[in-house]
C-alpha cells in the first residue's frame, strides 16, 4: 500500500525553521548512504550553514506546519562557472514516499533560475539512491556519467557515485 500524498508549501527557511531542516538534514547525514558529510550540524551550526546558501527551502505540512524537509541551493562553481548551481535535499523518514522529495526538486529548480543560475548539476548522486536517481530522470536531469568507487559507505564499502544536469533555460 503506498502512502498518501500530503499538503506541503515550500517557502523560504526562517529562523523557526533552523530546528526541525536540521533534524531533517541530520537524519540523511546520519544514515550515511546518501550525503558525504560525516558530521552531523550542531545546534549552533545549522543556523549559520543554512543562511551560507544561496537559498534554502523548507517544505512544510500545511495543517501542522511541522518541517517535512529542506534543500540548500548555491553555486557550484565560481567565475566563468558561476551559473552553475548545485543544490541537496533531505526529507524526514516519516515524510518520504510521499511526493515531498519531487516538490523540494522542482521548487529548486525555479528558484535557481530565478536567481538567474542557468544549470543545476549534481556531483554525487550515490549509485544505489534508486528512488532520487528516479526522481533526477522524471524530471528532466542528463546523467553526466558515472565516478567508481566515488561514495565510501561507514562499513568502509564503496559505491560508485552519478553525475547528473538539468538545463534551466528549458524548464
Amino acid at each position: 500500500m503506498g502512502r498518501t500524498a500530503m499538503s506541503v508549501t515550500i517557502e523560504q527557511l526562517t529562523a523557526q525553521d533552523v530546528e526541525g531542516a536540521r533534524s531533517a538534514w541530520n537524519e540523511v547525514v546520519a544514515a550515511g548512504d546518501a550525503f558525504p558529510q560525516i558530521d552531523e550540524l550542531g545546534p549552533d551550526e545549522a543556523a549559520d550553514f543554512f543562511a551560507s546558501q544561496s537559498f534554502t527551502g523548507v517544505a512544510r505540512d500545511t495543517g501542522s506546519g511541522r518541517v517535512l524537509g529542506v534543500y540548500i541551493l548555491h553555486p557550484n562553481n565560481v567565475g566563468r562557472c558561476g551559473h552553475i548551481a548545485n543544490a541537496s535535499y533531505a526529507v524526514s523518514g516519516a515524510s518520504r514516499g510521499r511526493g515531498v522529495g519531487e516538490q523540494l526538486v522542482r521548487h529548486s529548480m525555479s528558484t535557481a533560475a530565478r536567481l538567474g543560475f542557468r544549470i543545476l548539476q549534481f556531483n554525487a548522486v550515490v549509485s544505489t539512491n534508486h528512488s532520487a536517481r528516479a526522481l533526477y530522470e522524471r524530471l528532466g536531469f542528463v546523467e553526466i556519467g558515472h565516478v567508481p568507487g566515488g561514495f565510501r559507505y561507514d562499513s568502509g564499502e564503496y559505491a560508485d557515485i552519478t553525475l547528473y544536469y538539468a538545463d534551466l533555460t528549458r524548464c
